[in-house]
């Protein structure tokens, strides 16, 4: 699986433009159903807006999958509220992302050129506003080592790309690391040798986690 780039949690970031409010609420979701369940929440927290314009891009299963790709213009003339929001979705290489752009209107008639504008600069400011996280087909492994070897333990585990989780301190040090799949073969042959052999370190199932 090649690494790719999704945001954390949630964000809102809002602008204005000739009195009309651009609200722009942008979540991480894997599913179409998570994607339905946020649109209904921000709806539900915005009644009186005139339009809640929203796009979403999902990665879809993972290896091998083309994604799934929507938008919505929500009422605003064709193409200048959804498109505009899902290029920027797409300019910053996000998958894994729903953007719903609430707009109150201020009165003022914005046209076509300002509408997509504004509903771009509202996403941008967005996606600024958020997280970025770029996640990766991981290993976790679980090391036990007693505290004579604990330094060198976690400078061969950085040596060799590993992240550390986090560390326990008990009558031995457990560590557990984060480390990219496909790369862990160096840092398991240098543990069985500081280790003298002994089983030591248990290896997780790959996992799509952040790196």
């Amino acid at each position: 699986m090649t690494s790719y780039t999704t945001i954390a949690g949630r964000a809102v970031a809002e602008i204005e433009e000739k009195k009309s409010r651009f609200i722009a609420s942008l979540a991480h979701v894997e599913t179409e159903e998570e994607v339905l369940a946020f649109l209904d929440e921000v709806r539900a927290a915005n009644r009186m807006a005139r339009h809640n314009v929203y796009a979403y891009v999902l990665r879809e299963g993972g290896a091998g999958a083309t994604g799934r790709v929507r938008y919505s213009d929500d009422g605003e003339p064709q193409k200048t509220a959804g498109l505009p929001t899902l290029e920027v979705l797409q300019h910053a290489g996000l998958t894994d992302v729903a953007a719903v752009v609430t707009r109150y209107f201020g009165g003022v008639l914005l046209g076509t050129g300002g509408l997509v504008r504004a509903y771009t600069q509202a996403t941008q400011a967005g996606v600024e506003a958020a997280e970025l996280v770029v996640v990766s087909r991981c290993v976790d492994l679980e090391v036990r080592t007693s505290y004579a070897r604990y330094e060198q333990l976690t400078r061969i585990a950085a040596d060799c790309g590993a992240k550390v989780l986090d560390t326990g301190f008990a009558d031995e040090v457990t560590l557990r690391l984060r480390m990219l799949d496909g790369t862990q073969a160096p840092l398991l042959a240098k543990l069985t040798e500081l280790e003298r052999g002994q089983e030591r370190v248990r290896v997780s199932d790959p996992v799509d986690a952040a790196f």
